[in-house]
């Protein structure tokens, strides 16, 4: 297997996100990633997250309805999606592990990896409803 050649780019984009806690889409990373390399194209941009998630060093939040959200932190843990807002956050989780052998009961495969989501309405949105 060859090695990957080194990136100013693509480590300006893995640190980027190692920053935030929000879950940023591609759009938004560009937007950011643009003040440092103002001549970075969104094409660069989505081929780093897609090879960095490819090589499990960020996590690719799919499913979340809409843009794809990228996640610095690639230790297991929950998300939360605002169905009002649409921000993705950390659920802060006690260990996970602890469902996968009720996952596994009636189960004859092998589970990897577990992902969980939960949907609803964050802080914020809550009490703009309660207003």
């Amino acid at each position: 297997m060859a090695t990957l050649k080194y990136s100013r780019q693509r480590e300006s984009i893995k640190e980027f996100l190692m920053t935030r806690k929000d879950h940023p889409t591609a759009d938004v990373v560009y937007e950011n990633v643009k003040k440092i390399y103002p001549n970075i194209s969104l094409g660069t941009v989505y081929r780093n997250l897609s090879l960095l998630s490819d090589l499990g060093e960020i996590q690719k939040l799919s499913s979340f309805g809409g843009a794809d959200h990228f996640d610095g932190c690639v230790i297991p843990h929950c998300h939360f999606m605002c169905t009002e807002c649409k921000r993705v956050l950390d659920l802060e989780t006690e260990d996970m592990n602890e469902l996968a052998p009720k996952a596994v009961k009636n189960f004859g495969g092998k589970i990897a990896s577990c992902d969980i989501r939960f949907f609803g309405l964050c802080e914020d949105c809550l009490k703009n409803t309660e207003v």
